[in-house]
């Protein structure tokens, strides 16, 4: 009988053994799963030994220490954020928010350059509208109704931009077949001043040139055919274009205020207060950009336009208007304009005159550069001239004139926006205080309920 006795006290010591090291197994997996680092006291149970035969009590210090061993190599585990170093886990959350950004600008990207016509037509609206408004505030001033002072400013606005482009038209037309043989007279000249400078060009070395000129206009004539064909194009296309335009700008004459509060409806509630605030600011910039660049830009034709009067170049009063709309592109707009009217008084009077037009052309744009841009426009546009350059250049590259004529306006008015959100955004941590979110913030609140547990 104490045979039998003994035996099973053997076997209830193995299966006590058994039962602590699978607890101790399953607190591991409990561990590991739950990220806590804690093993439950299920297999520290087994230190305090097992009943053998006759009560007595069987020690299990085998078991007890490879649960304790256990219990500190899953308590020594650190958590894998704490692992990753600071600056690697804020790079790593600036990178993924930088490829989104990256993404959705390149959809936007798309998007615009399907529907190019339609954005380059709204940016224009926006443009004349930021110049005729001030027109129909006065008007609704003196008595008229919101209508007809929309009415009057838009038809007026755009009588004065359809005359401006004929008398262009007109002038040209006019003048057209005096400038061909002042450019025949002009070459001639060129071409006896290049026979007599110390270059050393022969005449065979000229003709060799024209005759190469005119080989290349003879091989490449379907070239020139099928872009006159596409000119066809564009020119439906700016003429729906225009029509778009005139329409936009006429509603937004007369409801701005109506869409601008339709548009801040489509904004989250969050980040409503913050729109409404910068809505008013961008609008001004823009405004301030338009009046400022229309007051220079007049200003330089005007005394461009002067000086090529009087030194008798030929089509000076288109000249100046060519100035005067190609001042709405920054920077090159003044270079392109400038050139070409030194290379027509060039080509028509002498190197003479063109000398002393290009220093009519530099006088009048450092008096504008200097003078006149920080004087007019001050601080409401403040753009520094890389910005200016690289915009102009990315504008031109994806939606050509129109693209660099809308470049440094919407450049100027996110400078705003940018900055007023910038400081918003302070005000209203100062108010509220910033709390921890994301991955690179500490969890307080997980930590203290993870030790009352």
């Amino acid at each position: 009988m104490s045979k039998w006795a003994g035996w099973l006290g053997r076997l209830g010591t193995r299966l006590s053994q058994v039962e602590a090291k699978l607890d101790e197994r399953r607190a591991e997996v409990e561990a590991e799963t739950s990220g806590t680092g804690r093993v439950p006291s299920a297999a520290a149970a087994g230190t305090a030994g097992v009943p053998g035969a006759g009560g007595a009590v069987a020690p299990v210090a085998p078991v007890a220490d490879a649960a304790a061993a256990g219990s500190s190599a899953a308590r020594g585990r650190p958590d894998p954020v704490s692992v990753v170093p600071w600056g690697m886990r804020v790079a790593a959350e600036v990178s993924w928010r930088l490829l989104l950004v990256a993404g959705m600008l390149w959809v936007v990207m798309k998007v615009i350059s399907e529907v190019r016509l339609v954005v380059l037509a709204f940016a224009a609206a926006l443009l004349v509208t930021a110049l005729l408004q001030p027109f129909v505030v006065r008007l609704r001033r003196l008595g008229l109704p919101r209508g007809l002072a929309t009415a009057v400013t838009a038809i007026l606005g755009f009588v004065i931009i359809g005359l401006v482009g004929w008398f262009v038209v007109w002038q040209v037309m006019e003048n057209l077949d005096q400038l061909s043989a002042r450019v025949r007279d002009g070459i001639e000249e060129l071409k006896r001043w290049a026979l007599n400078s110390p270059f050393h060009v022969t005449e065979q070395q000229i003709n060799d040139l024209a005759k190469n000129l005119s080989d290349t206009i003879g091989t490449n004539t379907q070239e020139i055919t099928s872009a006159g064909l596409q000119g066809v194009t564009v020119m439906v296309e700016v003429l729906t274009g225009i029509l778009l335009a005139m329409f936009s700008t006429l509603f937004l004459l007369y409801d701005g205020k109506k869409i601008w509060q339709w548009v801040l409806g489509l904004v989250p509630t969050a980040a409503r207060a913050g729109v409404a605030g910068a809505g008013p600011r961008a609008w001004r910039t823009l405004t301030a950009y338009v009046r400022g660049t229309v007051l220079v830009a007049l200003i330089d034709a005007t005394f461009i336009g002067l000086g090529l009067w009087f030194l008798d170049v030929t089509m000076a009063v288109p000249l100046a208007v060519f100035i005067f709309l190609f001042a709405f592109i920054p920077l090159v707009g003044a270079v392109v304009s400038g050139a070409l009217a030194v290379v027509v008084a060039l080509v028509t009077q002498g190197p003479f005159t063109g000398l002393m037009v290009l220093a009519v052309v530099l006088a009048v744009q450092q008096i504008e550069g200097h003078v006149l841009q920080p004087f007019i426009l001050g601080r409401a546009v403040r753009v520094h001239p890389l910005a200016v350059v690289l915009s102009v250049a990315a504008g031109g590259m994806i939606a050509g004139i129109g693209g660099a004529v809308v470049a440094v306006p919407l450049v100027a008015v996110t400078n705003t926006v940018v900055g007023y959100l910038r400081v918003y955004a302070r005000e209203q941590d100062a108010l509220l205080g910033p709390g921890p979110h994301g991955a690179t913030a500490v969890d307080h609140g997980g930590a203290e309920q993870g030790e009352q547990r």
